[in-house]
């Protein structure tokens, strides 16, 4: 399985690009895309669901393996079913503040400008 996002260079047709036909197919033929949402934060719903999969699930020593399986797919049967969604509360101007050092002095003067 492979998750890929939207971009136009990923699609099937681009193996035919690098590969011969015959290779490309035979790529293909062993792949299952899974494209993300075109829109929407995608990784941040991925990183919530983990999250709360390891509050609600992995919060514990699991010895084995297989019960470690089995305790997965519950949860994810339990998960599915209650449809819940994703309540997003981080704003642009929480960003700002909380990812300032990660930007430079002059990116931070225009945004002040802008606002």
């Amino acid at each position: 399985r492979v998750v890929m996002d939207q971009l136009n260079t990923h699609k099937p047709a681009a193996f035919y690009q690098f590969f011969p036909p015959d290779y490309a197919q035979a790529y293909l033929d062993r792949f299952e895309f899974h494209y993300t949402p075109k829109r929407g934060s995608w990784l941040n719903m991925a990183e919530i669901e983990i999250g709360v999969l390891k509050r609600q699930c992995l919060d514990r020593r699991i010895y084995h393996a297989a019960t470690l399986r089995a305790e997965v797919a519950a949860w994810q049967r339990r998960r599915n079913t209650t449809n819940r969604p994703i309540d997003w509360q981080f704003t642009t101007d929480d960003a700002r503040i909380k990812l300032r050092q990660l930007y430079p002095i002059e990116i931070e003067k225009d945004l002040q400008i802008q606002t």
